[in-house]
């Protein structure tokens, strides 16, 4: 960890809600005039889209159907921890990007004077001097193998995990959607995921300072079949503090309309107010981080 060049990771997996907590960070580093390095987690994955497939089907012929974005063969687990540390000990690091549209191939490409393809890497590069913090969004932000601990190098860590039947309605609807994926295609994901969910994305939700648990208020017990993803007024955020010293949960529930405490370190707000208590929680941390920074 690191006081003078902090790193700040947001970890949840697909269709979880992070892009939520990243626009939430976007917003108090705008107001609060912070220049941050971001990380996206899909460019630290270890294949590119068509080397994933083929590593799918290769599994797939020797009886492994588990294999998925979520284990340590996709991934480089080593540059999280790499970037991460090396981030907190000097205030740079590498950096790459993974392609997903036709318009960021075509802003990368003219950038770098390439000629990438949606589903592949840009190259390395070292990020711009003079940032503020490091932020990552993705999978593995707080991953801990037998061999990797990148979580011991973060200094504000979030968890976004909805209940996992909402997260999975989230999914299909999103891969139908955005990806024109079929529902059934879409259950064959989560279920090859399940092993690598359960040993590498879970876990890391017991090291995250600050969780924030998207529940839902309408019956979501099938949700293979569900029609509609239950909005945010069909919901509850559960936001749990790993350490609850020095939290003003008075403050938070005047701030926030509704709220209510449920355990010493838990506060739960309506589902619409998510990004709302986001600003109004991590705003004052970031304030206090940057003025430790400049001690």
């Amino acid at each position: 960890m690191s006081r003078k060049h902090p790193v700040i990771a947001v970890t949840g997996s697909s269709g979880a809600g992070t892009t939520t907590a990243k626009r939430a960070f976007e917003n108090i580093f705008r107001r609060e005039h912070i220049n941050a390095a971001v990380i996206e987690g899909d460019s630290l994955h270890s294949l590119d889209r068509m080397e994933f497939r083929a590593a799918v089907a290769e599994a797939g012929k020797t009886g492994n159907h588990s294999f998925s974005h979520f284990g340590p063969e996709a991934n480089h687990f080593d540059k999280i921890e790499e970037t991460f540390k090396s981030y907190g000990e000097t205030g740079s690091c590498k950096r790459r990007y993974y392609i997903h549209s036709d318009a960021e191939a075509k802003e990368l490409n003219a950038r770098l004077n390439t000629s990438l393809n949606p589903g592949q890497f840009t190259p390395w590069e070292d990020i711009a001097a003079g940032s503020d913090l490091l932020f990552y969004e993705g999978l593995h932000g707080m991953v801990k193998t037998d061999t990797v601990d990148a979580a011991k190098h973060v200094d504000l860590s979030i968890g976004v995990v909805p209940i996992v039947n909402l997260e999975w309605i989230q999914k299909i609807h999103r891969d139908q959607a955005e990806r024109g994926y079929s529902a059934e295609a879409t259950v064959d994901t989560i279920l090859r995921r399940m092993p690598d969910y359960i040993n590498f994305i879970t876990p890391q939700f017991s090291r995250t300072d600050i969780n924030f648990q998207r529940v839902s208020t309408v019956d979501t017990s099938n949700p293979f079949i569900a029609r509609d993803i239950p909005t945010p007024d069909e919901s509850f955020v559960v936001i749990r503090f790993r350490d609850p010293k020095g939290v003003d949960f008075s403050y938070l529930i005047d701030m926030i309309q509704c709220s209510f405490m449920s355990r010493s370190n838990t506060i739960v707000v309506p589902g619409g107010k998510m990004s709302f208590a986001m600003e109004v929680i991590l705003a004052p941390i970031m304030h206090e981080m940057l003025q430790n920074r400049n001690k």
